[in-house]
């Protein structure tokens, strides 16, 4: 057996002397332990051929089957660490540029601000966003958040658009009525930014697909027109640790707030504990909403966003910013964690203005 390792070691280091290609010094070597082991099977018990090369085939059988397992590893090792290099690659390509050629010039506005400037707008392009609701509320927020640069934005609302919508959801066009709305605000967006990643959702959210969504996004924007929904977004963003920028719409006022209880501050449910009834809460086509008041309230949902993402200034965490059209004011309360919400728990229950 020594002899045949010492033959196959001495060939091996020829072909390495010679440099003779690697592939071939293999094939010579697995060439020279077939006909060892074709001796053994072939010629009978106490040969002296089978004697000077190990006495059994059994043993060859079981130094190959060895060497196979260490090089079936290797190969398995060598094509796991190509294929993290590919990912690594494509994540993060070294002579990829983050911006577009272009992009520069569109956001130097925001790049001349101190507060935000290279660092944030590059915040910005890596951030992904999920918009809940492509109506009133969501149609100058996606506008907004598309012309900042935000990188990837998800928009999921299972309505399409109607005449009615046209007064106020300004991202939709008369000819985009009965279109579904997730891909006239997609339309729009990129025509407004063609650098974007939107992602489209038609269909509502519902508490089977929420958390696998939310994973998708850094912060959500809810501006959705119902408290069931209201609530299951908020639920996840806290169970997930996930901002959520929040607005709401009445006739001539609005209101916006971010709740982000992993940081600091209250969630939703500690402001509005439960759904007010029907009467006391009626929607935007049984009461009525003026025109360019979901543009001002959508248009602060953005800002909010684009601070929080970007770590400009302060954002409204903790606090409400409320809006009246009607008399032409603005008043802000400051929000407190209730210690007996269900979703978030702890703190004192309180508001002050």
């Amino acid at each position: 057996m020594i002899l045949v390792l010492a033959l196959a070691a001495m060939l091996w280091g020829a072909g390495h002397l010679f440099q003779t290609p690697k592939a071939l010094r293999l094939g010579i070597l697995a060439v020279l332990f077939s006909c060892v082991i074709l001796l053994h099977l072939v010629l009978q018990d106490g040969h002296p051929l089978r004697e000077a090369t190990g006495g059994s085939a059994a043993l060859w059988l079981i130094l190959l089957g060895f060497a196979a397992l260490v090089w079936g590893y290797r190969v398995g090792l060598t094509k796991l660490r190509e294929r993290a290099k590919v990912k690594d690659e494509a994540d993060n390509p070294a002579d990829k540029p983050l911006f577009s050629d272009g992009e520069l010039e569109r956001y130097a506005r925001h790049i001349v601000l101190r507060e935000l400037g290279g660092p944030g707008q590059a915040k910005l392009k890596r951030a992904a966003v999920l918009v809940i609701g492509a109506g009133g509320l969501g149609s100058p927020t996606l506008l907004y958040l598309a012309a900042a640069g935000i990188g990837r934005i998800g928009v999921i609302d299972d309505d399409v658009v109607d005449s009615g919508n046209l007064q106020r959801q300004v991202i939709h066009r008369d000819d985009t009525i009965g279109m579904p709305k997730v891909f006239s605000a997609q339309h729009a967006m990129e025509g407004i930014n063609p650098y974007l990643d939107v992602k489209c959702y038609k269909r509502r959210l519902t508490e089977e697909i929420a958390e696998e969504l939310f994973k998708e996004y850094d912060l959500i924007l809810d501006g959705t027109d119902n408290f069931d929904t209201r609530y299951l977004a908020n639920r996840m963003a806290v169970k997930l640790g996930k901002p959520l920028v929040s607005g709401a719409l009445s006739q001539w006022e609005g209101q916006v707030s971010v709740f982000d209880p992993k940081v600091d501050g209250p969630c939703y449910q500690c402001i509005f504990p439960q759904a007010p009834a029907p009467e006391l809460a009626p929607s935007c086509a049984e009461a009525g909403v003026l025109g360019p008041l979901p543009g001002v309230v959508g248009s602060m949902m953005a800002a909010e966003t684009v601070k929080r993402i970007s770590g400009a200034g302060a954002v409204l965490r903790g606090e409400m910013l409320i809006y009246d059209a009607l008399w032409g004011e603005t008043r802000k309360i400051g929000l407190k964690k209730r210690g007996d919400c269900p979703v978030c728990g702890g703190g004192t229950a309180d508001a002050s203005t």
